[in-house]
């Protein structure tokens, strides 16, 4: 109700493929298609975290190499650089794990090339290199 609306008055409408939906499974038809893997060029992740590394494992299927990924919620109300014990609101504490491992397999991925802003709530851009 929100983003297709501003998509057609942009007058953009033709050059996305505005998909609605549980993100997993809209994923999987899209990687049952051959034809559509390396072909997007842009993808942006603002979904549950607990997530995160499922979708980073399906988009990389999916982005072109030279194509970026850009992440969400990456710095977390700032609770990624916070020791273990430090106090967090309950929802920050549950999710500061699945953000840590997300960042640190993006720091690892040889396969993608990483910026991360302060914007915010933090954003992860990656570039796929490979």
């Amino acid at each position: 109700t929100i983003g297709l609306p501003c998509i057609e008055k942009a007058g953009v409408a033709h050059k996305i493929d505005f998909r609605e939906g549980p993100a997993l499974p809209v994923l999987d038809a899209l990687l049952e298609d051959e034809a559509n893997h390396g072909t997007f060029d842009f993808v942006f992740v603002d979904a549950d975290k607990d997530n995160y590394l499922n979708y980073h494992q399906r988009l990389m299927k999916l982005v072109r190499v030279g194509g970026l990924l850009g992440y969400d919620n990456t710095l977390w109300n700032g609770s990624v650089v916070l020791p273990a014990d430090a106090p967090m609101r309950k929802y920050i504490r549950y999710y500061r794990d699945f953000v840590l491992e997300l960042n640190k397999a993006l720091a690892a991925d040889d396969r993608v090339e990483i910026c991360q802003l302060p914007v915010g709530d933090g954003i992860t851009l990656c570039r796929r290199a490979k």
